[in-house]
């Protein structure tokens, strides 16, 4: 298994983790821990006993080595003690992880200018339902995905991959992107230039714009040296619901999925080339900012 799969199946690792101490921790508060007692309360015994009949001989006996006795008999061997230790945290980060919060770190620009490179992000894993941890199987119904949202789901190529998008079409939506400008369900999406944005690392302009996405305000990036066609998209599954020309795209949202873009228009690789996104691959709504080591004023909520 490479690298990228093993960081895929985390939660896979973290719950075999979690089991392998617990069965040691229960094993050790039901049996072994029980067993050492029963040992020690002989030898304690036998030690006062000896220590009596020394009385009764009319000699005083050593008691000093009753303490040290009693303590290395019921001392825990390391791999009960290490596992006792790690148990509750691994449970309890297991938990959080699994049906409240999950960290990740942002590794590409695709979602520049709203989310930059080295961002550690927190992901709401409870907002668009409880699903169990593993095999991401939705229990719960709570909220459904928004257009606007900044998700975080399975990528639908390579579900050992985690990809963070925005969500730019719900189920039956009509997308239509022309002249790298969007039009939903028949109404085009407004846009209001702002600065162009400085990539510090290239150093670099983009010209950026705020998005207005069905009543939320993101700002998107636009290279006007970059085509309005997408070239060479997948054929995805039901990628006859999508249309390609000169200038764009057309895509009618099945139901059950998504459609995601990143807010790096013509930087981003995503359901313009690799399809749509079902529910069953969904994350989590990401939400907040918690560290980036480059520039602690990354730290915040956006959306």
């Amino acid at each position: 298994m490479n690298l990228q799969a093993l960081l895929g199946n985390f939660a896979l690792i973290l719950f075999v983790l979690m089991l392998i101490t617990g069965v040691i921790w229960f094993l050790d508060l039901f049996y072994l821990g029980r067993q050492r007692r029963a040992r020690a309360d002989a030898a304690l015994a036998a030690f006062d006993a000896r220590n009596a009949q020394l009385r009764a001989q009319g000699i005083e006996p050593d008691s000093t080595g009753r303490v040290e006795l009693a303590e290395g008999l019921l001392r825990q061997p390391v791999w009960i003690e290490y596992s006792g230790s790690f148990f509750p945290v691994i449970a309890v980060v297991f938990f959080l992880r699994s049906f409240l919060y999950e960290p990740f770190k942002i590794p590409s620009s695709s979602m520049v200018p709203t989310l930059l490179v080295g961002d550690l992000i927190l992901v709401n894993k409870y907002t668009y339902g409880i699903r169990l941890p593993i095999i991401n199987k939705k229990i719960l119904e709570i909220n459904q995905p928004q257009r606007g949202d900044v998700m975080v789901f399975k990528y639908p190529k390579d579900t050992a991959v985690d990809y963070i998008k925005r969500v730019v079409g719900v189920p039956g939506d009509k997308i239509v992107y022309r002249n790298k400008r969007l039009t939903i369900n028949g109404k085009a999406l407004s846009y209001e230039s702002l600065p162009d944005f400085l990539d510090e690392e290239s150093l670099t302009y983009s010209k950026q714009w705020q998005e207005n996405l069905t009543g939320n305000d993101h700002k998107i990036l636009n290279n006007e040296n970059a085509p309005n066609y997408v070239p060479n998209p997948d054929a995805f599954p039901q990628h006859e619901l999508c249309t390609y020309d000169s200038d764009g795209f057309a895509c009618t949202v099945p139901a059950g999925q998504y459609f995601m873009m990143g807010d790096n228009r013509d930087n981003s690789l995503d359901s313009r080339y690799w399809g749509f996104v079902p529910d069953a691959n969904i994350v989590g709504k990401a939400f907040f900012v918690w560290m980036n080591l480059g520039n602690f004023k990354r730290i915040g909520s956006f959306h």
